[in-house]
């Protein structure tokens, strides 16, 4: 068998991440940039963030958009994991998200194995 490039793994990762934000919080990110390192793969959500977040931004609701924000990205966390696993064949040791609402940005940083 044959076995993937990085490029066509990044993009299999992207283009998962993309439908798994489109299906679970109802936002397609407008575009998602994957970079596969030695022990770690970096990945970059623009526009992100769902319509109730916006809504509850512009209402001035910034303290409990924050509040939606991270009760979303511990739900989505496992799933993030378990799809990123299955495309790169290994273990993922740790997963970590952080989402700015005011850029609408999502970083995601996955680290594969531990360093030495």
């Amino acid at each position: 068998m044959i076995q993937p490039t990085i490029g066509q793994l990044e993009t299999e990762i992207s283009d998962q991440v993309k439908n798994l934000y489109h299906q679970r919080l109802g936002q397609l990110p407008s575009q998602i940039i994957c970079h596969f390192f030695d022990t770690e793969i970096i990945i970059s959500l623009e526009n992100s963030i769902t319509p109730v977040e916006e809504t509850l931004l512009q209402g001035g609701y910034e303290n409990l958009a924050e509040q939606v924000r991270s009760y979303l990205d511990k739900l989505i966390k496992p799933q993030l994991k378990k799809t990123i696993e299955e495309i790169i064949g290994k273990p993922v040791l740790n997963l970590m998200t952080n989402t700015n609402l005011v850029t609408r940005r999502t970083g995601i940083i996955v680290i594969l194995k531990s360093v030495n």
